[in-house]
This record gives structure tokens, C-alpha cells and sequence, in this order.
């Protein structure tokens, strides 16, 4: 016995139009609510957990003219949302918002929507697609459906506003214990941090270089995260803590911080990349420091939404000096990616024989 597929819904997917904003608005924060009709990435955005802020609610804060933004238009009515933020310096896209409404049409919207922006990102010339969401809702299994590959999981930890944070260390303190701003020049040693603390097939999907260690300020993305896109809404530093005896050549690293530190209504964000054998305590402490130096009384920031810090799961224990931080897990997040490139070998020297 055949079971008759269900008509495919008539409506049409399009280029969202500035007149479009107030309908967005709704959308987006009727998708971000506990609707069983809605469907969206599932992100830890505006849940009890923390209920204090919202990552993605505003679907045109941040907007920029190379990010895209696509509806799906019905009778009138909007009925489905896919926003992307475009890295002209890789070539990569990352969806940040995927929501649809209606519980027998949802999944159908959204799986359009996806492919609509596959179709756009060949014709554009995108070489990877990334996007993070929560494993419910059919979330991955739509991802996978469209092409995309599951290659990580992470951690989100929140640490609440109403804790207070420690206090700024003194420069002497920074220098014990060999904490210093990132210049581009620390690319090399910073690459070489990131292939040690990463398994190789994700340094190998994330094909991260040295010129993205190189970018400083706003303009740095790396490392990859969940949360990168709150990075929008922060003013960004990054500090390396050298290791004790240097290495062979003196410029071995035993960890790294990037710290967001939100100029709008966001968490601040904290994301700590260390070797296996080194204790991030150090930079963890070090980084809650620098916000609350510029959160302070006087200062341009507040320290109303908590500090946010996603965290892979193959970083342990990396996840429990957090919680020593006063940070608790809020949320899981699955990361999958989809390239359009054909990997090919590299060209490489190999051992000549004799036959």
C-alpha cells in the first residue's frame, strides 16, 4: 500500500525587503517562544535557563549589505525566515536564524528555505556552510538532508550577572603568569595552539589559516563557535598565555582568550582555546577580569546579561574550570557544516625508491 505524499505548500520563497521588518520582528520572537507550531535552530536565546537576553531575536540588528536574508512569503503572509552572515574573507556563510510556523508545514518551509540559500551560495561562489543548532525539532535531520555533515558538539555555559566578578588583575599578576595581548605576528604560534587542542579531522573540516590568526579587532572570528555571530555586538580583545620554558624556538603558547565584551543587550562572551596539559584557570580568571574592568562604574559597558562561553566537548576538562568560574551548562548545540569545494590531496615530497 502507497501513502499519498502531501502537496507541497504553495507558497514562495524570496529576498526579504526592508518592508518586511515589522513581520520579522514578529516572527522571529514568536519562533523563539515555546509554540509547539514554531520551528527554529533551537539556540539558547531567550529559554529560563537564562531569560535575560536574546542572540538572534532582532532579525535585522547587525545586518550587513553582504549578509543575506530570505522569507517564505504565503497567501500575504510571512511564514518562514533564513538569515546568513557572510565571511567575504573565507568564502563561508553561517546560518544564524532558521524558523518556520505552522505544525504541518514548518519542516517543508524550512527545508526550502535551506536549499534556496544552497542554490544562491553556488551561484556566489561560498565554499563551506556552517550552522549550530539544538538536536530537536528535527533540526539535524534536516541539516543532513540538505547536504550538511554533523562534525562537533558543544557546551554552552552562563555564568549570571548577579555574581559578582573578580577583580581586574594587577599588572604585575599578568605578567607571573605570562598573559599578553595577541599580536598578528603570534599567528604561527597560535595555529600551532589550535591544531593541539583540536582533533584533526575538525582542523581538517575547519580549515581555519594563518591570515584568519592574523585579523585583530572586530574583524577576528576565530575560533569558530556557536556564538561567534554575538561578536557583532562586542568590542573584542585577545590574549595569549606563553608557555613556561617557550619551546624549541620560544614562541610555544599554552593558551588563549577571546573576550566580546557586549556594547548592546547581549551576554559578554569568553572563549578559551588551551593545550591539553596546560591549566586554563589562569586565562578563565583573567578574562572575567578584563570585563569587569570594562563593565565597571564609569565605563561604556554594563554587566547586565552574564558572560557566555561555548566550550567543545573535546576540550574537557576545560568545561569544569568553568564551573570552578561559576559558570553552569545551559544548553547543547550540535555544529554541521557542508562544503561545496572538492578536497584533493595536497602535493607532498615522498621518499624515492629504488626498483
Amino acid at each position: 500500500m502507497t501513502a499519498t505524499r502531501p502537496p507541497r505548500s504553495p507558497g514562495k520563497v524570496r529576498a526579504a525587503r526592508l518592508t518586511d521588518l515589522a513581520a520579522l520582528g514578529e516572527l522571529s520572537r514568536l519562533c523563539q517562544s515555546d509554540d509547539p507550531t514554531t520551528r527554529s535552530l533551537g539556540l539558547p536565546v531567550s529559554g529560563p535557563p537564562i531569560g535575560v537576553f536574546s542572540l538572534f531575536r532582532l532579525p535585522l540588528g547587525a545586518f550587513r549589505p553582504n549578509d543575506l536574508m530570505y522569507v517564505y512569503e504565503e497567501d500575504g503572509r510571512i511564514a518562514g525566515l533564513i538569515r546568513v552572515e557572510r565571511e567575504s574573507t573565507r568564502d563561508e556563510w553561517t546560518i544564524v536564524e532558521l524558523d518556520a510556523v505552522g505544525m504541518a508545514d514548518a519542516g517543508d518551509i524550512r527545508y526550502r528555505l535551506v536549499n534556496q540559500l544552497l542554490r544562491e551560495g553556488a551561484k556566489r561562489g561560498a565554499a563551506r556552510f556552517h550552522v549550530a543548532c539544538a538536536d530537536v525539532d528535527g533540526n539535524v535531520e534536516l541539516m543532513m538532508q540538505a547536504g550538511f555533515i554533523r562534525y562537533g558538539e558543544e557546551r554552552i555555559m552562563f555564568r549570571s550577572a548577579a555574581g559578582e566578578l573578580p577583580v581586574p588583575w594587577t599588572d604585575k599578576a599578568i605578567k607571573d603568569a605570562r598573559i599578553r595581548p595577541a599580536q598578528p605576528i603570534d599567528a604561527l604560534a597560535l595555529n600551532r595552539l589550535y591544531v593541539a587542542a583540536t582533533p584533526g579531522p575538525v582542523v581538517r573540516l575547519e580549515a581555519i589559516r594563518l591570515p584568519d590568526w592574523e585579523r585583530q579587532g572586530n574583524h577576528w572570528r576565530v575560533p569558530r563557535s556557536s556564538l561567534a555571530p554575538i561578536l557583532r555586538f562586542a568590542d573584542i580583545e585577545a590574549y595569549v598565555q606563553q608557555a613556561r620554558d617557550g619551546g624549541k624556538d620560544g614562541t610555544v603558547l599554552d593558551g588563549f582568550v577571546q573576550i566580546g565584551v557586549a556594547k548592546e543587550d547581549q551576554p559578554h562572551y569568553l572563549k578559551v582555546l588551551a593545550r591539553p596539559e596546560a591549566d586554563p584557570s589562569a586565562l578563565i580568571a583573567f578574562g572575567l577580569g578584563i570585563i569587569e574592568a570594562r563593565t565597571s562604574k564609569g565605563g561604556e559597558h554594563r554587566h547586565d546579561h552574564g558572560v557566555i562561553a561555548p566550550v567543545r566537548t573535546y576540550e574537557a576538562p576545560l568545561d569544569a574550570r568553568l564551573e570552578d568560574a561559576a559558570f553552569d551548562s545551559v544548553a547543547n548545540v550540535t555544529l554541521l557544516m557542508k562544503e561545496t569545494l572538492v578536497r584533493v590531496a595536497e602535493p607532498a615530497l615522498v621518499p624515492a625508491g629504488v626498483r
